[in-house]
């Protein structure tokens, strides 16, 4: 069991090591615009609360991740991922038969 799991990972990182590197800069690019439709002081809010979290959700009040949540939301990481698809896809749409 434990030889699965280490091809799998391997299977993983060589598809990571095969994305171009124009891609990661699409992706960068893409990722830095929402970031910079926050207000500095909306970003400078985010670093803060989710250094304070540690990743964990938990760390934080309920006011607190109520806040996040409303930052969050101001990315509009869904709108990123519609953007970022195309591209992680590997190019434009594909035609369906």
């Amino acid at each position: 069991m434990r030889r699965k799991g280490k091809v799998q990972v391997a299977k993983k990182s060589s598809r990571l090591k095969a994305l171009p590197w124009a891609a990661l800069l699409q992706v960068a690019m893409v990722l830095r615009a929402r970031w910079r439709t926050l207000s500095s002081k909306d970003r400078a809010r985010l670093s803060e609360l989710l250094r304070e979290s540690q990743g964990r959700l938990g760390n934080l009040s309920s006011r607190q991740r109520d806040e996040l949540r409303k930052l969050v939301r101001k990315l509009d990481l869904k709108g990123a991922a519609s953007e970022l698809a195309p591209i992680v896809r590997g190019g434009g749409k594909r035609k369906r038969r």
